[in-house]
């Protein structure tokens, strides 16, 4: 396996936990002044979920090349 995938993994998971904490909690969050609306965390959550699992099935299939 290799490790950066796997770190990559779990970067992705600690985001898609993230905005499920703020998909939670009603935490609001605001940028330049705007309130970001809870969609958004909806659609993040979705994303970093299947990219942590994505890149955590590749690490496991992935065999290391010894030179």
């Amino acid at each position: 396996m290799k490790p950066i995938t796997k770190i990559a993994s779990i970067v992705f998971g600690l985001v898609a936990l993230l905005h499920l904490y703020r998909l939670l909690s009603h935490f609001q969050l605001s940028v330049f002044g705007y309130e970001l609306p809870l969609w958004i965390s909806v659609t993040g959550f979705i994303i970093a979920s299947v990219f942590c699992w994505g890149l955590w099935q590749e690490s496991k299939s992935i065999p290391i090349q010894k030179t």
